[in-house]
C-alpha cells in the first residue's frame, strides 16, 4: 500500500516537477523563441464588418481566444514555429491555415458566409493538429455543439453511436461499449485526453467510466491505430477530450440540468474554468440517476436503473516553454444487474430473493418505478490522475503523457448477503506516452516515441473468480513521418510491441470460512478435497510489428482522394488466455487458452471527399483481414446440450481467420443557407474464414456486426434568430436499421434481428442578453417518437429471458420506448480585468 501511495504522489507532481526542472535548465533560452503576441481582426469578407464572438484556436498550444466588439483578438507568449490556426464562427466557412509565428505577429482573417462549416481539425494519432481531410487515416470528429444537442443519450458512447462506422454494444441505457467497423471490447482503445482508459474491458456488463458532462469533443480513428497506440487499438480509437482552457483573463462556467421522460433521468452538472497569466484551472461536478426504462412490450425493465457521481479537477500552466496540465477525476457508478427472468404466465419480471433461487416473486410496480438500487447490482469506481505536458525543446516539441488509474469493480450477486461481492476486482494501471515531434531534413514532419503501460490486477473478497490476479507490462517504440509535395500528402510509420503477462497459482476452498468459496493465491493452503486449483501460474509474452502507409491527393480545393494501408497488432487479453470462472453479470463461465497467438490485421482504406458551396459528399470503403481472430464458442455435451459449470453456460475462446469489410456514404445538401438535408449510410460485413477447412453455416459470420444503417436528417438553423432568441435550430431525423440475417447463430449465441425504423426530432437555441451573450441554452430532443417496439442486434438484453418462452412470444428484452429529453444550460462568466 505504501508503494502505491508513493507512486501516486510521484505521478501527482511529475508534470510540474518536469516543467520546473526542465524549463529553466535543459531547454534552450526560450526568451529568444517567443514572438510575444499574435493579434488580428476577424471581419466579414462581404461587408468588412467585424465579427463578434469568432473563435480562434491554436490546438497544438492549447490556446484559444474570442473576438471582442471590434472583431479583435490577442494571444500572448506565442513561441516560434509553424502551427495550425483555426478560425470559426457559426454560419461562416471555417478557416484552417498554418502560420509561421517567427514571421507573423498580425494575422487578420476575412471570413466568408457559408452553409458548409466543414474543416474539422484533429489531434488524435497525429504529430501536429491536422485537418481531417488531409489525414490519410479514416477519422471523424464531433464538437461541443453536436454533443449538447444529443440530450437524450444516457452516456458518452451512445452520443456518438450513430456516427458512420461507429456503433455500440449495450446492456441497458447506461452501459455501452464502442464498436468501430464491427470491432470492440479489447480491440478498440478509449482515451481520455490521450490517456488510455483501463477498466476490465473484456467484461460485457459495464460501460466506459467517463462522465459525459466532462467531454467537449470526440475524435475517432476508424481502423487499426496500433502504430501510435499499441495493442488493443487494432479496431480503432475513441478519444474523449475535456473542455479546452477559456481565453486568458476570464473565468467562465455553467450549470446544466437534463430530464428524460422515459426513465425519469435526472442529470445535473456544474462547470467552472479560469485562465490568468497562463495559469489555467477547471472543475466539473456531475450526478445523474435513472429509473428502470420502459417500452410498450416489456413495461418497465427490471434491473436497468442506475446512479452515477462524477468529479474532475484540472490545474495547468500555459507558458512560452509549452504547456503542462494535471488532471484528477472520480467516476462512481451503481448499476442494477438485469437477468430477464419473468413469470411464466403473466410475463412480468421476477427477481431473485434467496440464495438457492427456488422461488422468484414478481417485481412490484413500486420497485420498478423506483430510483433505489436493488441488492443485486454492480458498483464500478475509477480513480484517475494524469498529466499532459508539451514542452518546446529545440526545434521540436517533447510530449509527455503520464497516467495513473485505479479501477474497482464489484458485482453483488447474493440476495441474502448483500454485502458479499460475487466479483471483486482491483486493477491498477500506470500509462506512459513520450514522443518528440520535429522536422527532419526538408520539412519531413517526424515523430519518434515510446508508450505502454504497467498493470497489476488483484482480487478482493469475492465468491466468483473469472480471471486471475496478474501483472502486465506493455512497451512499444514507434516512428511516424509525414511529408507534403504540393497537393500530395504522404504519411508512413512503423512500431514494435511487446506485452508480457505473469501470474501466480491460485486455489479455491469451495466451502470457505463463511459458507462462500474463498481464494488463495500462491501455495496450496491444504490438500483437503474441497480445495481445487483455480488458476495455474503462468508467464507469457507476445510481440509483433505494426505499420501504416497512406496518401492524400488534393485534386482541387473541392475534391480529394485518400488511401491508407495499415497492419495492426493485438495481444490476447487476460480473459482470453487465462479465464477459468463465472462472470455473474454476463451469466457465462469463461475458459481461456494460454496457447493463443496474437491477432494481426491488414486493412485497406480508400475514400473520396467532395466539398462544394451547397453540397458535401464522401464515400469511404475498407477491407480488414484478421489472422488469429479470437471469439467465444459454447462448449456442448456429446448429445449437443449445453455444458453448465457452477450453474452458468460454459464458453471457451477459439481462434480463426476473419474478414470485415464495408463502407460509409455521406451526402449533405444545403439548398439554402439555413436548410440542411443530411444523409448517411453505413454497411459492415463480418465473416469467419475458419482455419483452412470449411466453416459451418452457423459459424460463418462474426458476432456483434451492425446491420445496414441509414440516417437522414432535415435540419434548419437560424443563427440570427428572432429578438433575444439566437442560434436557433430544429431538426427531424429518420433512422433505418435493416434486418440482420448474417449473424453468429451457433449455440443460439445470436439470433435473427428484424429491421426497424426510428423517428427523432428536436429543437433549441439561446436566449441572449443585450451584449449578445447567451444567458440560457435550451435543448429538447425526442427519440423513438413513434414508440416502436424493437430490439437492436447490438443489445445484450436481446438474449435475457427465461430458458423457454411461450409459443408466439418474441424472447428477450426490447430497447427503450419513446423518450423526450429537456436540457437547460445556464452559462456565466466575466473578465478578471487582468491580462499578461
Amino acid at each position: 500500500m505504501k508503494l502505491k501511495l508513493i507512486s501516486f504522489y510521484i505521478l501527482l507532481f511529475v508534470g510540474f516537477g518536469v516543467q520546473a526542472h526542465i524549463a529553466p535548465h535543459t531547454l534552450k533560452n526560450l526568451s529568444e523563441d517567443v514572438v510575444g503576441t499574435l493579434s488580428g481582426t476577424i471581419t466579414d469578407k462581404a461587408d468588412g464588418k467585424p465579427i463578434i464572438g469568432a473563435t480562434i484556436t491554436i490546438p497544438d498550444l492549447r490556446k484559444g481566444a474570442v473576438t471582442d466588439a471590434d472583431g479583435k483578438y490577442t494571444f500572448n507568449n506565442i513561441p516560434k514555429g509553424i502551427y495550425l490556426v483555426q478560425v470559426s464562427y457559426i454560419g461562416y466557412l471555417t478557416i484552417n491555415q498554418r502560420v509561421d509565428f517567427s514571421k507573423t505577429k498580425v494575422y487578420d482573417v476575412k471570413m466568408q458566409t457559408s452553409s458548409v462549416e466543414a474543416g474539422e481539425v484533429v489531434i488524435t494519432g497525429v504529430s501536429k493538429a491536422t485537418e481531417i481531410k488531409r489525414s490519410p487515416v479514416p477519422m471523424l470528429a464531433v464538437g461541443k455543439a453536436y454533443l449538447e444537442q444529443r440530450a437524450a443519450s444516457g452516456n458518452i458512447i451512445d452520443q456518438i453511436a450513430t456516427l458512420p462506422g461507429v456503433s455500440a454494444v449495450t446492456t441497458g441505457p447506461n452501459v455501452s461499449k464502442p464498436f468501430i467497423h464491427g470491432l470492440g471490447y479489447n480491440r478498440v482503445i478509449t482515451l481520455m485526453d490521450g490517456i488510455r482508459q483501463e477498466g476490465q474491458q473484456w467484461g460485457d456488463e459495464h460501460g466506459i467510466e467517463v462522465d459525459q458532462n466532462s467531454v467537449d469533443r470526440v475524435e475517432v480513428i476508424k481502423g487499426p491505430a496500433s502504430l501510435t497506440y499499441g495493442s488493443d487499438a487494432i479496431g480503432g480509437v475513441v478519444n474523449l477530450i475535456s473542455p479546452p482552457p477559456v481565453p486568458e483573463g476570464t473565468i467562465a462556467g455553467s450549470v446544466q440540468g437534463v430530464y428524460g421522460t422515459n426513465q425519469g433521468l435526472l442529470n445535473g452538472s456544474f462547470r467552472l474554468q479560469g485562465n490568468q497569466n497562463g495559469l489555467v484551472w477547471g472543475t466539473v461536478l456531475s450526478a445523474k440517476e435513472g429509473k428502470n426504462y420502459q417500452n410498450q412490450h416489456d413495461g418497465r425493465v427490471y434491473g436497468t436503473n442506475y446512479k452515477e457521481k462524477d468529479a474532475r479537477v484540472m490545474v495547468g500552466l500555459n507558458k512560452s516553454w509549452g504547456t503542462s496540465y494535471l488532471n484528477a477525476s472520480l467516476f462512481d457508478d451503481e448499476q442494477s444487474i438485469p437477468d430477464g427472468s419473468r413469470d411464466s404466465l403473466t410475463r412480468k419480471f421476477t427477481r431473485q430473493i434467496t440464495e438457492d433461487d427456488a422461488f422468484r416473486p414478481i417485481v412490484p410496480e413500486s420497485v420498478l418505478n423506483s430510483y433505489t438500487i436493488p441488492t443485486l447490482h454492480q458498483h464500478v469506481q475509477l480513480y484517475r490522475i494524469y498529466n499532459n505536458s508539451n514542452f518546446r525543446l529545440g526545434d521540436g516539441n517533447l510530449i509527455v503523457n503520464l497516467g495513473y488509474q485505479y479501477s474497482h469493480r464489484r458485482e453483488y450477486t447474493h440476495p441474502e448477503a448483500g454485502d458479499v461481492a460475487g466479483l471483486n476486482l482491483h486493477l491498477t494501471t500506470y500509462t506512459y506516452d513520450v514522443k518528440y515531434n520535429f522536422n527532419l531534413g526538408n520539412d519531413y514532419e517526424t515523430t519518434l516515441g515510446i508508450n505502454g503501460q504497467y498493470q497489476n490486477n488483484t482480487i478482493g473478497d469475492a465468491t466468483d473468480f473469472p480471471i486471475p490476479a496478474y501483472h502486465q507490462f506493455d512497451i512499444g517504440p514507434f516512428f511516424v513521418v509525414k511529408k507534403s509535395y504540393g497537393k500530395l500528402d504522404l504519411s508512413a510509420g512503423a512500431r514494435f510491441d511487446n506485452r508480457s503477462f505473469s501470474s501466480s497459482a491460485a486455489y479455491v476452498d469451495t466451502l470457505g470460512s463463511n459458507g462462500f468459496p474463498q481464494l488463495y493465491i500462491g501455495a496450496n493452503p491444504t490438500s483437503a478435497p474441497n480445495v481445487k486449483t483455480q488458476f495455474d501460474a503462468f508467464s507469457k509474452t507476445f510481440r509483433g510489428f505494426s505499420g501504416s502507409f497512406g496518401a492524400t491527393y488534393n485534386v482541387s480545393d473541392a475534391f480529394l482522394v485518400k488511401a491508407n494501408i495499415s497492419r495492426g497488432f493485438r495481444a490476447p487479453s487476460i480473459a482470453e488466455i487465462s479465464a477459468n470462472g463465472p462472470d455473474p453479470g454476463s451469466q457465462i463461465y469463461h475458459i481461456g487458452d494460454k496457447n493463443f497467438k496474437p491477432e494481426f490485421s491488414l486493412q485497406e482504406d480508400i475514400g473520396t471527399f467532395l466539398t462544394l458551396p451547397n453540397v458535401t459528399a464522401s464515400i469511404e470503403l475498407f477491407n480488414n483481414d484478421i489472422s488469429n481472430y479470437i471469439y467465444q464458442q459454447q462448449i456442448l455435451n456429446p448429445d449437443g446440450s449445453p455444458v453448465y459449470t457452477q450453474g452458468y453456460t460454459t464458453f471457451t475462446y477459439v481462434q480463426s481467420k476473419a474478414r470485415i469489410y464495408g463502407g460509409e456514404v455521406n451526402v449533405d445538401l444545403h439548398p439554402i443557407s439555413w436548410l440542411h438535408f443530411e444523409n448517411a449510410m453505413s454497411l459492415t460485413y463480418g465473416e469467419n474464414k475458419g482455419n483452412g477447412g470449411s466453416v459451418a453455416d452457423s459459424l460463418k459470420y462474426l458476432p456483434f456486426i451492425p446491420p445496414l444503417h441509414t440516417h437522414s436528417e432535415l435540419r434548419g438553423t437560424f443563427n440570427g434568430g428572432f429578438g433575444d432568441f439566437k442560434n436557433l435550430y430544429v431538426f427531424v431525423g429518420f433512422d433505418h436499421y435493416s434486418a440482420q440475417n448474417r449473424f453468429f447463430s451457433a449455440y443460439g449465441t445470436e439470433t435473427y434481428t428484424p429491421g426497424y425504423n426510428l423517428l427523432s426530432a428536436g429543437f433549441g437555441g439561446n436566449i441572449v442578453n443585450k451584449a449578445g451573450q447567451p444567458v440560457i441554452k435550451l435543448f429538447i430532443e425526442g427519440t423513438n417518437l413513434a414508440n416502436v417496439n424493437y430490439q437492436s442486434n447490438m443489445s445484450r438484453l436481446k438474449y435475457f429471458d427465461n430458458p423457454t418462452v411461450p409459443a408466439g412470444v418474441r424472447p428477450g428484452i426490447f430497447n427503450m420506448g419513446r423518450n423526450i429529453s429537456f436540457k437547460v444550460v445556464v452559462p456565466f462568466g466575466f473578465n478578471t480585468g487582468k491580462k499578461s
